[in-house]
């Protein structure tokens, strides 16, 4: 090899190894302190800050697991309902609000359509806790304060799945098929339900992982809305919890348990939709 194919080289080099480093020290960052949650989750209370954490001689993850569904009177077991309920539930309603909104922006004429969907970009960009105290005074004047409606009903509508949703929709529902369908007859609720919605399937399930996301760790809304301890999501419960634990040590097991524990769905939830999640990614990507 000449020395000018070896200096051609060296920069090439030089780039995989520099990409190499930064996904590692990127991998590392995300993934250590999982680790650390594990380990910990397996100390009691006095190992937990007496000893070291790769120890096994203090392994108490079964009794750590049993005090976190006793504690209070198995209050993290209703706290992980509620957030199954909000999360998964408030993610499927919503992925298919935001992905019906999407498809009528991209599919239909109708008057000031840029214009409004201007504004739903603009709504993107609205820190959702500028948006708390606006939505307890509406939930308040209403009835719903301090009830199951109050965290549910806001977390259904996402200006930033609207917008996924009409990128999903121009690449992947050719307007050709829709008129071949219009022209066959069928109306267009039966249109977008029979053809687009199955086309969209990539795109949906990526705009309820975004979704499912956002609503399992959304904090500041429950805490605004919510009095009620029956209701509390996992998040909010477990921050009361750790705010306890400096009074009363016996919390911190409890709490390190009930995070390792609220992380699992989410990953359960990637790991099962990641080759939907990974194509809806690429939606016209590619013309």
């Amino acid at each position: 090899m000449s020395a000018t194919d070896s200096s051609l080289l060296r920069p090439g080099l030089l780039g995989r190894a520099t990409v190499n480093v930064v996904v590692t020290v990127s991998v590392l960052y995300t993934l250590l302190p999982v680790l650390w949650l594990v380990l910990a989750s397996t100390k009691t209370r006095d190992a937990l800050f007496s000893s070291d954490l790769l120890s096994l001689s203090d392994f108490s993850f079964l009794r750590n697991l049993d005090d976190l569904f006793a504690m209070d009177g198995g209050l993290y077991g209703r706290w992980y309902v509620n957030s199954l309920l909000y999360a998964v539930l408030g993610a499927a309603l919503g992925a298919l609000i935001s992905v019906a909104c999407g498809y009528a922006f991209d599919k239909y004429r109708f008057r000031h359509k840029e214009k409004l969907f201007g504004l739903v970009l603009a709504a993107v960009m609205v820190p959702q806790t500028v948006l708390a105290l606006p939505l307890y005074l509406m939930a308040s004047e209403a009835g719903l304060v301090n009830t199951f409606w109050a965290v549910f009903i806001p977390v259904l509508f996402n200006p930033f799945g609207v917008y996924l949703g009409r990128i999903f929709a121009r690449g992947y529902v050719p307007d050709e098929v829709l008129e071949a369908a219009r022209v066959d007859g069928a109306g267009e609720l039966t249109t977008y339900v029979r053809v687009a919605l199955r086309m969209l399937g990539p795109g949906l399930i990526t705009v309820f992982l975004f979704q499912l996301t956002a609503i399992w760790n959304n904090f500041f809304l429950p805490m605004v809305m919510l009095s009620d301890q029956d209701l509390y999501p996992v998040s909010l419960g477990l921050y009361q919890w750790n705010s306890s634990a400096s009074v009363s040590p016996e919390y911190y097991p409890v709490v390190i348990m009930g995070s390792l524990l609220a992380v699992l769905p989410l990953i359960l939830a990637f790991v099962l939709l990641q080759r939907f999640w990974r194509s809806g990614l690429t939606a016209g990507a590619v013309k």
